[in-house]
């Protein structure tokens, strides 16, 4: 099985952006662990905080994966092109975020990528891509 997670803008500072909403942790620490906790899967993991790259490998992947977990960040709410993107390739995807965008100011509360989605999963920190992953499991 084949899973791609892709984060988007600002989550390469994971472990130093605002902790207090995001963690300590690094992402690339968090993945290799991941990684040995599904030894079974064949992870990979792509990061951008430029919006096409972004639709650059939701398209380069997304009619070979088993599956994409894509954390979008800021984009998830403002990238119409993302979310079309989702809607044209076949391979399902799972949105995720770290945090609890609900709880958070009221712009964070719209996603352009849920309705193209197979599922979201919001607001249990790094264990969200955990939880996304076992969806496809």
């Amino acid at each position: 099985m084949k899973i791609i997670i892709i984060n988007g803008p600002n989550l390469n500072l994971l472990g130093k952006r605002e902790p207090e909403i995001y963690g300590n942790q690094d992402f690339e620490t968090y993945f290799e662990k991941l990684k040995s906790k599904y030894p079974s899967v064949e992870l990979s993991y792509y990061q951008s905080n430029v919006e096409g790259e972004i639709i650059n490998e939701l398209q380069e992947v997304g009619f070979d994966y088993d599956g994409i977990i894509l954390n979008a960040g800021a984009y998830t709410h403002t990238s119409i092109a993302i979310g079309d993107c989702v809607k044209s390739i076949t391979t399902p995807v799972v949105e995720v975020h770290i945090s609890n965008t609900f709880s958070r100011e009221t712009f964070r509360h719209q996603s352009y990528i849920s309705p193209n989605a197979k599922g979201v999963v919001i607001g249990f920190g790094l264990k969200s891509y955990d939880l996304a992953l076992e969806s496809f499991l």
